[in-house]
């Protein structure tokens, strides 16, 4: 049975294995035991796979290790009873890879698997590598300095992050950060995702990660400047729409009243409307159906950004979403796409 040890699987326990002869002329194998073990997550910095014996074996007697889908590999000696098996080629994230762990082993001249157990392990995701390419294709408000070249353009290097848009607010910069799965990529992936045609979850999957890396070699760099949507429900509450970094335009909104108040955070764009019939229960249990809302863009459950015709502006009144005039949200739809970031503060 599976279990973890030290962030690897046991996969299985080798109980009839061969050392490899030690004379030229030697012609029965001789037996060792051995464990096989694969980690829990595959990754560009962990063995695809160890074999520990219980006596010295030579890694350049063993069989290639085969996977599927067929990746290169090698065997590489890391202690006179043990060997590890290494991927010779970049793996892809989020791809799953099934791995042969040998339960059998016979070697005369060269060693032979007599029997394997296949054990299926995903690749995790490098998050500093998703950094690393959105950033250098322009969908994070981070440039990206390569330390050393790249051999391609998409290849994972070390670098600097540098923050591109100082004026931005800091509740927006304080959410970001290298290697973290933070809103700020989830909403950059969520742009790429649309450019490219993709589902927009967020999520980085196998087909994602083909297209960012594509995108990459290509140069095929974000054709929108970086836009960003700031809420503010201190009174009077107002909207502020950045775009490149900069502040463009202002505008008196209302958020929701303390029965359904607008939740605080930064979140994502997820769904737009040009016009939508809004409809819904009041805090009294009434119904409301609201025809013709204008420039709806859906960013927590079900708060939008929309326009909505008020006496007034600048204080609690919705339920739950940005309200603003008809001509305010006019100008701020076009920046608010799928994956445009909004922060809503006290």
């Amino acid at each position: 049975m599976a279990r973890v040890a030290r962030g690897f699987v046991v996969v299985a326990a080798l109980a009839a294995l061969a050392l490899a002869p030690t004379g030229a002329g030697a012609s029965a194998p001789r037996l060792a035991s051995a464990q096989a073990t694969v980690p829990s997550a595959l990754s560009n910095r962990l063995p695809l796979e160890r074999l520990v014996f219980s006596h010295p074996v030579a890694a350049t007697a063993l069989p290639p290790l085969v996977l599927s889908p067929a990746l290169p590999t090698a065997w590489r000696q890391v202690a006179p009873n043990a060997v590890q098996a290494v991927a010779t080629e970049v793996l892809a994230p989020g791809v799953t890879y099934r791995i042969p762990a040998p339960t059998g082993i016979s070697c005369t001249a060269r060693c032979v698997f007599t029997g394997v157990r296949d054990t299926s392990v995903a690749v995790a995701t490098d998050v500093v590598w998703e950094d690393q390419l959105l950033a250098q294709l322009g969908y994070l408000p981070v440039t990206f300095t390569p330390a050393a070249p790249q051999a391609t353009p998409s290849a994972a290097v070390g670098g600097v992050f540098t923050w591109a848009y100082p004026s931005l607010p800091t509740v927006l910069r304080a959410q970001w950060g290298v290697g973290s799965d933070n809103v700020v990529l989830q909403g950059a992936l969520m742009a790429f995702q649309l450019q490219s045609g993709l589902a927009t979850t967020g999520q980085a999957d196998p087909t994602t990660w083909a297209d960012l890396v594509q995108a990459a070699n290509a140069g095929t760099t974000d054709p929108h400047p970086y836009d960003y949507v700031n809420v503010s429900m201190a009174l009077p509450e107002t909207l502020t729409l950045y775009v490149a970094g900069r502040a463009v335009f202002h505008t008196p909104v209302n958020t929701g009243i303390p029965a359904s108040p607008t939740a605080p955070g930064t979140y994502p764009v997820y769904l737009r409307y040009l016009s939508q019939t809004m409809s819904g229960t009041n805090p009294n249990g009434t119904h409301y159906s609201d025809p013709g809302i204008p420039d709806v863009s859906y960013f927590h459950g079900g708060d939008a950004l929309h326009g909505f015709i008020r006496a007034s502006y600048g204080f609690p009144q919705s339920l739950g979403c940005v309200e603003m005039p008809f001509s305010a949200a006019k100008t701020v739809f076009p920046h608010t796409p799928i994956g445009t970031l909004v922060t809503v503060t006290p």
